[in-house]
């Protein structure tokens, strides 16, 4: 079974051409990379395996975060 986390954008920098991102998911912070172009400090992504792999909305955000709560997983 494959789990995204729902995260939000903190910073952006780029390595080696690479982009990676600081993300907060739950109170843990941590860099993970981007596979998107339109994305920026503030917006909201699902993190898989450690690669941002889809931008959502605030309220995607909102219901994500408390549907993973309610099953215990963050």
């Amino acid at each position: 079974m494959c789990l995204g986390i729902p995260a939000e954008i903190i910073d952006i920098r780029e390595e080696n051409g690479v982009k990676i991102a600081k993300v907060k998911m739950g109170g843990v912070t941590k860099d993970v990379l981007i596979a998107l172009e339109d994305v920026k400090p503030g917006d909201y992504v699902i993190v898989h395996a450690g690669v941002a792999i889809e931008k959502i909305n605030e309220q995607e955000m909102k219901e994500l975060d408390q549907l993973l709560k309610e099953a215990g997983i963050i």
